[in-house]
């Protein structure tokens, strides 16, 4: 049976083995537990039942990560989006009066569209469309946004009214935690300690926990609280209204973090080979993606993503869907255990996404810098990413410039239709929605 599974998940092509892919799921799973109490925080004010939310949470995130590293055999972890559950919440729900049932009836839907664009190949063809010379841009840009995100969470950077962001209070406790553990754990990573984003996260926490920095507060959960949101979506309501704009904002959002995110991933993990347009198993990663988007929706939270943080688990070594699984496994856990998973502070999981994006800005060398019609998208992909907070953003302008450049240069026939088409989309998404 294990022989079998090792054939399955190739580990001898790979070069991986057992003990680096359990020890790999657990550092992703760490990076971005705090999705397991920010999620439910921000979407309680939809008026959605807190402990309810934290199980949909946990659910969600189980089934889509173990169905993308079991179906899919892709290191990416899932989870309830970052950005999407604020607009389902800030936007949707309180901007628009729209209540949250019809909300997830909405996501239910673009989660449907998302299977039926899949099923028909047009995904693949987005996909197949997005220029191979902007994959390393992709990945250099959420390398860069990822480490924005830890310097951010360690208060190192902080949002300032003159100039958007400066420096924070370096002899704050918590920021302090958070330098203590970029030096180990950057430290670990120079000796060689293939665990050192482990070992990293757990010692910051055990230093935080000695100086009064960890915050533990048990209220325990359950499964059985999953059904106060649970298949209480509004599905006709979400027909009724007509809510296109809502579900336009929901698919696209989540297509192209999918892709930035796999292209990152992927290209870190060395997983693509030869021509990158040809992603090994593509159906099924979009398949897996949509599928956990629709099991959201149906458990009650808003569309499910894949997660940039599944960077760490590939620096920590994990190759195969074994990583995914085990941080699928860990989130199933952690629906019981969430108090103890709630302990670990920011400052601990910040040092990891800090080193995760250093490592991942390596990809800005691949860039073909002396030529101006790829250095110029991909600089705007790089910077936009990080800049306008979306790797949707940041893969839509590069996207648009790379298009536009190649026409002007007379170039143009050496894209493809669905360039072409996504371009136009880009341009009308900028046009319509002015921003998101």
């Amino acid at each position: 049976m294990r022989e079998r599974l090792e054939r399955y998940f190739e580990f001898q092509r790979l070069n991986t083995t057992w003990r680096t892919e359990i020890l790999a799921g657990c550092t992703t799973f760490i990076t971005m537990a705090y999705i397991i109490f920010v999620n439910p925080s921000i979407l309680r004010e939809t008026g959605m039942p807190f402990a309810a939310v934290v199980a949909a949470t946990c659910f969600s995130a189980a089934v889509g990560s173990i169905l993308m590293g079991a179906f899919a055999r892709y290191p990416i972890a899932l989870a309830p989006g970052m950005g999407l559950n604020a607009y389902f919440t800030y936007t949707v729900c309180k901007g628009m009066g729209i209540p949250w049932q019809t909300a997830l009836g909405a996501v239910f839907l673009s989660g449907v569209v998302f299977l039926i664009l899949t099923f028909s190949g047009i995904r693949q063809l987005i996909v197949a469309a997005i220029p191979r010379e902007l994959y390393a841009a992709v990945a250099a840009g959420i390398g860069l946004f990822i480490a924005f995100i830890g310097l951010r969470n360690a208060g190192v950077v902080v949002a300032h009214p003159a100039t958007l962001v400066s420096l924070g209070d370096l002899r704050n406790p918590s920021t302090l935690l958070a330098m203590f553990g970029l030096v180990l754990t950057s430290g670990l990573l120079a000796l060689g300690v293939r665990a050192a984003m482990l070992i990293g996260v757990l010692g910051t926490t055990a230093l935080g926990a000695v100086f009064g920095l960890v915050q533990w507060n048990p209220q325990w959960y359950s499964i059985a609280d999953i059904t106060a949101t649970a298949f209480q979506l509004d599905i006709p309501g979400a027909l009724r209204i007509g809510l296109l704009e809502i579900v336009f904002v929901f698919l696209f959002v989540d297509l192209f973090d999918n892709v930035g995110t796999l292209v990152a991933v992927g290209t870190k993990a060395g997983l693509f080979t030869g021509d990158t347009k040809t992603i090994p198993r593509m159906n099924r990663i979009l398949l897996s993606d949509a599928a956990a988007t629709v099991t959201g929706s149906l458990a009650g939270t808003s569309t499910v993503v894949s997660y940039i943080e599944s960077a760490a688990g590939v620096v920590a070594g994990g190759r195969t869907g074994v990583t995914s699984i085990v941080t699928g496994l860990l989130f199933l856990i952690a629906l019981f255990l969430a108090p103890l998973v709630g302990a670990i502070p920011a400052a601990a999981t910040a040092p990891a996404l800090v080193i995760v994006g250093s490592l991942m800005a390596t990809h800005a060398a691949e860039v073909e810098w002396e030529y101006p019609a790829v250095s110029i998208p991909a600089f705007l992909t790089m910077i936009l990413i990080p800049l306008s907070f979306s790797i949707a953003n940041g893969l839509a302008f590069g996207f648009t410039a790379f298009v536009l450049i190649r026409v002007l240069s007379g170039r143009a026939r050496e894209l493809s239709w669905m360039t072409y088409v996504l371009a136009a989309l880009f341009l009308l998404r900028f046009a319509y929605l002015g921003n998101g």
